[in-house]
């Protein structure tokens, strides 16, 4: 499918968008390049792929849980509304 510039225009006037004929016709090279990249990706053989739930659950390494030692609870305890017992006191918002 080639993209042509008077497509571009036919699209811009449907839009309401005043675009002049040398940019029509940079879009319209810029959009045959985009669907051409599509019709490369759609040759590509996924049949063994599994699909991610989220882009980063193939690649986040997770940091090692250890306690910090750095953090001064007291301190920040300090200036805290309500504490009990070491533990922050909040609102209850859920009957």
């Amino acid at each position: 499918m080639t993209i042509t510039a008077q497509d571009v225009q036919n699209c811009a006037n449907l839009s309401r968008l005043a675009i002049d004929d040398t940019t029509a016709q940079s879009y319209a090279g810029s959009l045959d390049k985009i669907l051409l990249m599509m019709n490369v990706l759609s040759d590509v053989d996924t049949d063994d792929i599994k699909p991610l739930a989220n882009i980063h659950e193939a690649c986040t390494e997770l940091r090692a849980d250890v306690a910090n030692t750095d953090i001064d609870r007291d301190g920040f305890q300090t200036v805290a509304p309500a504490v009990q017992d070491g533990l922050y006191l909040v609102p209850q918002v859920i009957e």
